[in-house]
């Protein structure tokens, strides 16, 4: 009985290791870590969630394959990336489709949005926790001054391997070239790649600015991403532990969505060019 016991209590206690591509100083890695010590706190140590910073667990797509294989690791990613399972989700990462965070934050709690969620656990075998996790407005980084889609014709462009990303840098001007984030740095300092797009935060904590002349405040994607497990591995929490994890995910992603806002204006001024160099545009 007792070593039956100690065996109910073994399986009761769940890691999940969630990865990520960006530094641990991003609101996102800061949200993160503020969540794995309250999931501890909450469930008495019946759940632990660790988080991998800068792509130790790989980049998006390889963390994203792990956790399709139904091993015990979680992902934050793009909902882009997600579409490509339920395409209903796209939605999310469509270009100049919401004017706000508070917009999107809604539209992922609708009953639309979580029925496709639902969707995408059943036969993709993935589950979004919740997408509220917001990383900012994404703008266009280039060497040359952009003023319109002309200055970027031919202009090889970083993005994310996901459809909706590829189709819309393509319909702004430049040839989409999707790479893993952490390699970004070093293809524009090669000139493998001649340009990028990214979220103020990103810029600051990959320091891009150190090679890329300008930066064209367009906009043109809202960031919203989530963090994602295994169905396997949710299967293996308690309904109260469930309940825990969704309520404190929502919880935390709105408070690293804030941080977002807070600080990404500062980045950006943070790593601005001195006068008569480089130029941050609108």
């Amino acid at each position: 009985m007792l070593a039956a016991g100690l065996a109910g209590a073994a399986l009761a206690e769940t890691t999940i290791r969630i990865g990520r591509v960006l530094a641990p100083d991003d609101p996102m890695g800061q949200g993160l870590d503020k969540f794995a010590a309250e999931v501890a706190e909450a469930t008495g140590g019946g759940v632990t969630v660790e988080v991998f910073h800068n792509s130790q667990l790989g980049d998006t797509t390889e963390m994203l394959d792990q956790v399709r294989a139904g091993a015990g690791v979680g992902a934050v990613t793009d909902v882009a990336r997600l579409s490509e399972f339920v395409l209903s989700l796209v939605i999310m990462s469509a270009p100049f489709l919401f004017d706000s965070y508070e917009d999107a934050d809604k539209f992922s709690l609708s009953d639309a949005y979580l029925g496709w969620g639902d969707v995408l656990a059943e036969e993709a075998g993935l589950v979004m926790l919740a997408s509220t996790w917001y990383q900012g407005a994404r703008h266009a980084l280039t060497q040359t001054p952009v003023s319109g889609p002309a200055d970027l014709a031919g202009v090889r462009m970083r993005t994310i391997g996901a459809s909706v990303w590829i189709e819309t840098i393509r319909a702004m001007g430049p040839e989409p070239t999707p790479i893993a984030w952490g390699e970004v740095y070093s293809a524009l300092q090669l000139g493998t790649i001649d340009a990028a797009e990214a979220q103020p935060t990103a810029i600051k904590g990959a320091k891009l600015y150190e090679v890329i002349e300008h930066v064209t405040k367009t906009g043109h994607i809202q960031l919203v991403t989530a963090p994602v497990i295994s169905a396997a591995s949710w299967n293996q929490l308690s309904d109260e532990h469930k309940a825990i994890l969704r309520d404190l995910v929502v919880e935390n992603g709105r408070y690293a969505s804030n941080l977002t806002i807070e600080l990404g204006d500062k980045a950006l001024a943070d790593v601005a060019p001195p006068a008569g160099g480089s130029s941050w545009s609108t």
